[in-house]
């Protein structure tokens, strides 16, 4: 089953997708959800971040390629962690599907994507086994870490270079369910193909990283845990489109647009 959330003029609302129609309903994926017999065409449906989440997480250096490659880019050695390395990141920084990436103006040219599967939590957990972390997942959705390489080698926090407004893409749907087996993500700049990697190849799996959080913080559903990336992005620039497209979940878009006065 697919969801997503959607403006409607009564205020925001999940709804279940079914083909090219979107069922409307009341409450959540994770409390209960009526359907109210409404519905509207996707087509027409003006798409939401899928989930407002109560803690967002997000996991670095998850895949042995993208930890070498980007040692280069950010000029140190490689470093691999023994534990899952989690962080956080701000709500104020989601955007949804079709919304603009806004390219601060004080930004350098080394302004980069990231595609990413992020977890969704649908169940209450702390101190789970990795096995068990598994049963804490609702589902998945796509997320683009956007990224100020130049920021980040200085920026210890990321306030700026990860946590800008509009530099956290997420969407456009949550594919429920737990399983990630032969998923696979394929990254499009302009329309071109630039990366196309298996999912799932990662170092520390959800279970892992679930498990790992969960030791010391208290999962509640409706969070959010962004799982890293693989390879090494390529610079954005005003005016290019990126699209993440992840099996089964759907295609995440958004165009890079430049800062200007109130924007």
């Amino acid at each position: 089953m697919k969801w997503c959330r959607v403006q409607t003029p009564d205020g925001p609302s999940f709804g279940v997708v079914e083909g090219e129609t979107v069922a409307l309903g009341e409450g959540t994926p994770f409390d209960g959800f009526t359907r109210t017999g409404k519905t509207l065409p996707l087509a027409q449906a003006r798409l939401m971040i899928p989930v407002v989440p109560g803690t967002f997480y997000a996991i670095g250096s998850n895949y042995r390629d993208h930890v070498e490659k980007m040692a280069k880019v950010l000029g140190r050695e490689p470093v691999y962690y023994e534990r899952p390395r989690v962080g956080y990141r701000a709500n104020s920084a989601l955007i949804a599907h079709g919304e603009d990436i806004v390219k601060p103006a004080d930004s350098t040219d080394e302004f980069q994507y990231e595609a990413e599967i992020v977890v969704v939590i649908g169940k209450t957990g702390r101190n789970v086994t990795p096995d068990e972390a598994w049963d804490l997942i609702f589902g998945w959705t796509i997320g683009n870490d956007v990224s100020e390489r130049t920021w980040q080698r200085s920026d210890p926090t990321n306030i700026r270079a990860k946590n800008s407004d509009s530099f956290k893409p997420m969407g456009p749907f949550i594919l429920q369910g737990n399983d990630m087996r032969g998923m696979r993500t394929d990254v499009r700049l302009n329309g071109s193909q630039v990366h196309s990697f298996d999912t799932g190849n990662m170092i520390f799996d959800p279970g892992d990283v679930i498990s790992e959080i969960s030791k010391y913080n208290t999962l509640s559903p409706g969070d959010v845990i962004w799982l890293g990336t693989d390879d090494k992005p390529h610079n954005l620039k005003v005016g290019d489109v990126l699209e993440i497209e992840i099996t089964g979940i759907g295609l995440l878009r958004n165009q890079v647009v430049a800062e200007t006065p109130g924007r």
